[in-house]
């Protein structure tokens, strides 16, 4: 069970019955580009992040700080691209992050602003249950990014 409270410097704290407990009520996501440039493109100029600051990264290379809500959004350009690409294709095809989530307001638009940058719709706008549709689209490394509605 979710439990809630506000913490003395004004934050709320969420925690979970023997849990984690979260000093913000979002994530924020490390996602390391092979295609940095691109990725860029993709995530600050057709989805609309906010781009916060680029900082060096630990290891060389560059760290894109882009916030999407109170999400932190990092795109993580080393100085030497891996060698290895995450497993493309759908999310059953392999274990693992597969795919991450975003709940919007605007699906129909963002799934045609992805489509006329270019961006792969691997799931067209599909309702998945009553009231809920999704769409999903590749970025420029081929990570998925799914996009959820909710009928009102």
């Amino acid at each position: 069970m979710l439990q809630s409270h506000w913490l003395q410097n004004g934050t709320q704290n969420l925690m979970a019955d023997n849990g984690v407990s979260l000093s913000k009520a979002a994530i924020d996501l490390g996602i390391v580009a092979r295609n940095g440039p691109a990725m860029l493109t993709f995530y600050r100029d057709v989805l609309g992040f906010v781009e916060e600051a680029s900082t060096p990264f630990h290891a060389g290379g560059v760290m894109y700080r882009l916030w999407c809500g109170d999400s932190l959004i990092k795109i993580v350009v080393p100085q030497n691209p891996p060698e290895n690409s995450a497993h493309p294709g759908p999310v059953e095809s392999a274990s693992g992050i597969r795919y991450w989530t975003m709940r919007v307001l605007n699906l129909q638009e963002i799934m045609a602003t992805c489509a006329n940058a270019g961006a792969t719709v691997v799931v067209p706008l599909t309702e998945i249950r009553a009231g809920v549709t999704i769409g999903m689209v590749e970025d420029p490394d081929g990570n998925w990014v799914e996009f959820v509605t909710y009928a009102e």
